[in-house]
């Protein structure tokens, strides 16, 4: 079994609580994860921490954290700026950050991915793909063949197909898609239900401009 720290209280933490939760209801022992507790701030805890009725402690905020030798690290924060900030300072401190994939991802053993990646069920990470340190793909996200992608995305049930490739620090909002070999640099917002059909450099972001005027008609 292992031992986990998640840093974070906030959904993304209470989203992979449940998921490790069910994830553990479902394997063998050895393959189960225990959480002894969560890293959060003072200040959110009664925002999120009693709101979300977990079960393990609090156990300090990240400045006070300590590592032990037999824990690993889950950084559940879903902001992609402020992760960085937090991966940053678990590396000062020489902690061991961890990696979540849940029993129900379709993915090869062969596959060439990093460190620090968390894994909602029911993805699909094609073999020969590249994936790096980091990264956050939440239920229905698939990686298709020949793709690279980098270090510290997020991919809210987005779908990358094959020959893309990915920089660092994106944020790929829900039911958002790139088609083949398209090609995406660092630090990009695309936002919900976007199709990504040309190149995107640095800082873009990417939405449809219509989708600001909601137009409701009700039924007589």
């Amino acid at each position: 079994m292992k031992n986990i720290i998640i840093l974070g209280t906030g959904g993304c933490a209470a989203e992979v609580t449940f998921y490790i939760e069910d994830h553990n209801a479902k394997v063998p022992e050895k393959e189960k994860i225990n959480i002894k507790g969560y890293i959060e701030f003072d200040y959110n805890l009664e925002k999120y921490y009693q709101g979300y009725n977990y079960k393990a402690p609090v156990i300090c905020d990240i400045d006070r954290y300590s590592p032990a030798p037999d824990e690993e690290v889950l950084v559940c924060i879903a902001d992609i700026k402020f992760r960085k900030k937090m991966i940053d300072i678990l590396h000062k401190k020489n902690a061991v950050i961890g990696s979540f994939v849940h029993d129900s991802v379709i993915l090869p053993k062969s596959l060439k991915i990093g460190i620090g990646n968390i894994v909602y069920p029911f993805c699909i990470l094609e073999k020969y793909a590249v994936i790096g340190n980091y990264n956050i793909f939440t239920s229905y996200s698939f990686i298709s063949h020949d793709c690279t992608v980098g270090d510290n995305n997020f991919f809210a049930t987005t779908g990358i197909t094959g020959h893309v490739k990915i920089g660092n620090d994106n944020y790929f909002g829900i039911r958002s898609a790139v088609i083949p070999h398209v090609q995406i640099g660092n630090n990009n917002v695309i936002h919900a239900g976007m199709v990504v059909h040309k190149p995107i450099k640095d800082d873009t972001t990417v939405f449809y401009r219509f989708k600001e005027k909601v137009i409701a008609i009700p039924k007589k």
